[in-house]
């Protein structure tokens, strides 16, 4: 479900970005400049997905339950459309870099990467958690400032999540990835909320001072 879940805007975006003929006019595409945030963009969207698809296969554990078709097919309408409207609009021809130019697009990259990384760090500890068999504590930050998330938020993952969307709105200045973080961080709180009431039944004194995923709003 997962595979099948990311590898499609992997694929999609690629698609858009190499600019096929019969997506866009060739004359138009061949005429036009293309600002360095559409490679960068192309780099960040793929660099988040290669990234899920590695944590599928060597980092998350899953139950041995399974997964209704409709909800496969519900999450890849989900995810495939939004990226063709999105990788549509970014690889236009006539797309319209960010308005603060250089500093818009460093910053909100730089922002982008580190909450990728922290994502990944914050999946290997519980992972790790996971794996050792303890369900008498709830992670703890450990020396890696990535997971310092931990003293804050009980779902950090989500924490980080949203910030990488939040980001790459910024970088691209593009309507459809706004929409899209919009709707993808109202998802996680409601997810985020969930795992955080199941935790507070598991690990009382270590999670009821924490927030769900952004402290104090969520």
């Amino acid at each position: 479900f997962f595979l099948t879940e990311y590898t499609g805007p992997l694929l999609i975006y690629l698609l858009f970005y190499i600019r096929l003929s019969t997506i866009y006019d060739q004359v138009e595409s061949r005429k036009n400049f293309r600002h360095p945030v559409v490679h960068l963009a192309c780099f960040c969207h793929c660099l988040h997905y290669i990234r899920h698809l590695l944590e599928t296969l060597f980092v998350h554990k899953f139950s041995e339950g399974h997964t209704p078709l409709k909800n496969m097919i519900k999450g890849c309408a989900f995810y495939w459309g939004f990226t063709s409207w999105i990788a549509y609009y970014i690889n236009h021809p006539r797309y319209t870099p960010p308005s603060f130019g250089h500093k818009q697009v460093s910053y909100a990259a730089l922002v982008f990467l580190m909450c990728e990384a922290g994502n990944h760090f914050i999946n290997v500890a519980l992972a790790h958690q996971t794996n050792s068999g303890n369900s008498t504590c709830f992670p703890s930050p450990t020396y890696n400032p990535f997971t310092w998330l931990f003293l804050l938020v009980s779902c950090p993952n989500y924490t980080y999540e949203a910030g990488s969307w939040i980001s790459f709105t910024v970088m691209t200045q593009t309507l459809p990835v706004g929409i899209f973080a919009f709707l993808m961080v109202i998802q996680m709180s409601l997810w985020a909320q969930k795992k955080h009431k199941l935790y507070l039944k598991r690990f009382y004194p270590e999670v009821r001072r924490k927030a769900a995923m952004i402290p104090i709003i969520f």
